[in-house]
């Protein structure tokens, strides 16, 4: 896996026919514009585990593990769990009101 730094407006190609721009972001997201051909099925990691669990299968809801980084240290192990708590969280309080 290929890791990047990038600021707003700064884009990155792939190949000849996808560009990736990062414009911005806000509280722990990220806002990206994706220029592909139709013909490429772009899908965001939640609707695929959306999807699979449909499908009866076992899905992590934020990471797939296909793009899951390994020798992360442990620290940066507990901010990721503390950051899908939270998230957790804050979905079930909207779904409650």
């Amino acid at each position: 896996m290929l890791k990047l730094t990038i600021k707003p407006g700064e884009f990155i190609d792939i190949g000849k026919d996808i560009r990736v721009v990062y414009s911005g972001g806000s509280e722990g997201n990220i806002h990206l514009l994706i220029d592909a051909p139709r013909e490429l099925n772009i899908v965001r990691s939640k609707v695929l585990a959306r999807n699979k669990e449909k499908e009866g299968k076992t899905a992590s809801r934020f990471i797939s593990s296909y793009y899951a980084e390994s020798n992360l240290s442990p620290d940066t192990l507990n901010k990721i769990r503390r950051l899908i708590k939270e998230d957790k969280m804050s979905n079930k309080d909207n779904t409650q009101n």
